[in-house]
């Protein structure tokens, strides 16, 4: 069980934040070139919720495996954000604000971040016996 956790670690470091930082780096690049009046209204809400998710993660990394119950709130409240994200991402190719080989790079990001996330979550939800 320690084994699972201990991949989802590298260096006592999530391995979910650098492949967050990437993903973060590739999205603002993608929101400097939508429309102006989008970049301010989508655009702010997208990075809002990608910075809350960081912020998440970083927490989730500094209580470590001991607190399970409340690692699995913090877990359900990134994986919301995820689905926020993938809507923004969604519309923002529905109006044709990003090709569709940006989209598909993000949503790639999203999903690998997301099955980490759901890693995560079963190793604590099959190890949360009290």
């Amino acid at each position: 069980m320690g084994n699972e956790f201990s991949k989802l670690k590298e260096n006592n470091s999530l391995i979910l934040i650098p492949k967050i930082e990437n993903y973060i780096e590739y999205i603002l690049d993608i929101l400097v070139k939508i429309p102006r009046t989008e970049k301010y209204s989508i655009g702010n809400e997208y990075k809002l919720s990608m910075y809350q998710m960081l912020e998440k993660v970083m927490y989730l990394n500094k209580i470590g495996k001991n607190q399970k119950e409340q690692s699995i709130e913090i877990l359900n409240k990134i994986d919301v954000l995820l689905n926020c994200q993938r809507m923004y991402l969604r519309i923002m190719n529905k109006y044709h604000w990003l090709d569709n080989k940006k989209f598909r790079i993000a949503m790639e990001h999203i999903y690998e971040i997301g099955k980490i996330i759901g890693g995560l979550m079963k190793y604590y939800a099959k190890n949360n016996t009290k």
